[in-house]
């Protein structure tokens, strides 16, 4: 029995929490998407638009 025992907790030890479950990828995504609509409205937004076309202008001139 204590054999056993030892086994199944040596295991558990062994495969460890790798990797994420459902809540954290929900979580995850949550924020990438939030980053990414942030991201979105900053480069959409004129004055970025206008450093971007300077910058455009300036390469192929």
């Amino acid at each position: 029995m204590l054999v056993r025992r030892l086994c199944v907790r040596f295991r558990s030890r062994l495969r460890g929490d790798g990797g994420m479950n459902s809540a954290e990828y929900a979580v995850g995504t949550l924020a990438a998407v939030t980053f990414a609509g942030v991201l979105l409205k900053v480069v959409s937004s004129a004055p970025v638009q206008a450093a971007m076309n300077g910058l455009i202008e300036r390469a192929l001139a």
